[in-house]
């Protein structure tokens, strides 16, 4: 399970305000990458709190519930398929991390980022790589950007439901492939991800 040490470093070391920041939907053919920002309370503790990857999405969205209403704040950002594609996809997440953070409603001094580059929140940042395995604030952001993604990419398999955006949200299925061979590229994929199939 994991605990609060992080962040009672954060605090001991005289950090009133600590968010983690986390995303979701780096690697997909399609729709935009999300972050999340958390402010979770102080010692806070959650039986199955952990990095979006490890959980089941059963338990991914009971988690979700429970951040949402426990949480000091809690924020997502996105950045969308032609921002991904004008300043490519590292740049398009550090600033969906950037308005994740700044559309929480406490400003936080310091904020731990998942992975191993700073991502110009605007806010002291420490980043921890594998963070959403270590860090609570980190697991509990990852977890916020992974569920409004999929349930974003749910909504938009309502406008194009021939490629069952559903299914595999973006990812780079056998299914999507076969969905982009028989339909050709929407206006949600990213191009610059697509660029051999484009090229055809």
């Amino acid at each position: 399970m994991l605990d609060y040490s992080y962040e009672n470093n954060a605090h001991n070391e005289g950090y009133l305000v600590v968010c983690g920041v986390d995303e979701a939907g780096r690697g997909p053919l399609a729709g935009p990458v999300f972050a999340g920002a958390v402010i979770l309370p102080e010692n806070y503790t959650h039986e199955i709190l952990n990095d979006s990857k490890k959980l089941s999405e059963k338990k991914r969205d009971l988690v979700y519930d429970d951040i949402i209403r426990d949480a000091v704040s809690w924020s997502v950002g996105m950045a969308t398929e032609q921002e991904i594609d004008d300043i490519n996809i590292l740049n398009a997440t550090f600033l969906a991390m950037k308005r994740a953070v700044e559309g929480l409603n406490i400003k936080p001094d310091l904020a731990f980022i998942d992975g191993n580059r700073y991502a110009n929140t605007g806010v002291k940042e420490i980043t921890i790589v594998k963070g959403d395995s270590k860090c609570m604030s980190v697991a509990a952001a990852s977890i916020i950007a992974k569920v409004s993604r999929d349930r974003f990419m749910q909504e938009v398999d309502k406008q194009y439901p021939q490629y069952q955006f559903s299914k595999h949200k973006g990812y780079g299925t056998k299914l999507h492939y076969e969905m982009i061979e028989q339909y050709g590229i929407s206006p949600v994929h990213r191009k610059t991800f697509l660029k051999n199939i484009i090229g055809k």
